[in-house]
């Protein structure tokens, strides 16, 4: 493929729509060609900040493109999806993939009978620090993992997250695909059992808003995950992803946003963050346009955002039922 991929955003509903339009720019293999939301009181702005064309007709963004970004609520993930593999173009999921795996499993075995891919985005793996993790333990420098103690801890996030009927959940679902998927990544293993206390205990909502979950993988190694959604409006929006990673030759302490400065403006109440290391977000969406034009399989899959999503799911189950559960991967074709 010589000419440049044309990628749609599909939604603004997701806070990453606005990154993955601003980080396009800096594509050369691909292009911006317009920006779908059906409500055009959220997406038109966007449009008009970039300088592309918007519309709330979904026909219409599929029609003249190769690719799409779904940045939309994370029910809404399917019927984005079925809607872009029935139109033949490759596709780009925000996490969670689904928040049912059955809806999972639907847009995975679409894609596939339709010829395109399918990528999950998880942009934890383009950190520097992660990347460097994940090359230290395939290099054997700790040895073979035993264990894993991590945390993902964020603050409250906007609208639509607190909605359960948009969202599938609270901080668990939000907070658990990220490391999930790290950690299976890490290790080349799928987790197997899962125990979870999940709670309201932070704010006054209808969906969770912590959870610690016990996970035991199929090569023996077992993980603890704290994920929360316990930070203050005065603390930094995300950036908590952290793991002490336990092997027979030592121990790797990683902190995946490890590389910024932090910038306290008397003018605002909330510090914020600037990074000096490595873009994760530019990564992410240049490796995804460059297996698409290379003919290549996305780096992250549409399997993947399954995978981790369905450790969330277990995590639920096993809240309700107060006692570990045995996680049975979903079949896919």
């Amino acid at each position: 493929m010589n000419d440049k991929l044309k990628i749609a955003i599909l939604s603004t509903a997701h806070v990453h729509a606005e990154g993955w339009a601003e980080t396009l720019w800096s594509v050369p293999e691909a292009e911006l060609i317009t920006i779908y939301d059906d409500d055009p009181s959220r997406g038109q702005p966007v449009a008009d900040r970039f300088g592309v064309p918007f519309t709330a007709h979904l026909h219409e963004a599929l029609a003249s493109v190769d690719a799409v970004f779904i940045a939309a609520e994370n029910s809404r993930h399917p019927q984005l999806t079925l809607a872009a593999a029935a139109a033949g173009k490759h596709i780009l999921c925000e996490k969670p993939l689904a928040i049912t795996a059955a809806d999972g499993v639907r847009m995975i075995t679409a894609c596939r009978d339709a010829g395109v891919q399918l990528g999950t985005a998880f942009n934890c793996r383009f950190l520097q620090p992660v990347v460097r993790a994940k090359q230290l333990i395939d290099a054997g420098k700790i040895g073979r993992v035993l264990a894993i103690k991590a945390t993902n801890h964020g603050y409250l996030p906007p609208g639509w997250f607190t909605d359960p009927e948009k969202s599938g959940g609270g901080a668990v679902i939000d907070h658990t695909v990220h490391v999930a998927d790290l950690m299976r990544w890490f290790l080349h293993a799928e987790v197997t059992s899962v125990y979870a206390e999940v709670g309201t205990l932070f704010h006054d909502l209808p969906v969770d808003d912590a959870g610690l979950l016990s996970l035991e993988f199929d090569n023996g190694v077992f993980a603890t995950l704290d994920t929360s959604w316990s930070r203050g409006a005065g603390y930094y929006v995300w950036g908590d992803v952290t793991m002490e990673i336990i092997g027979t030759a030592g121990t790797l302490s990683l902190d995946a946003f490890a590389q910024h400065l932090k910038l306290y403006d008397h003018g605002r109440l909330q510090p914020r963050t600037e990074n000096w290391g490595g873009n994760y977000d530019l990564p992410l969406v240049s490796s995804f346009v460059q297996a698409i034009r290379d003919g290549r399989p996305v780096p992250v899959t549409g399997l993947d955002g399954l995978r981790a999503a369905e450790v969330a799911f277990a995590a639920y189950e096993s809240a309700r039922q107060h006692a570990p559960v045995r996680l049975v991967p979903a079949t896919v074709g």
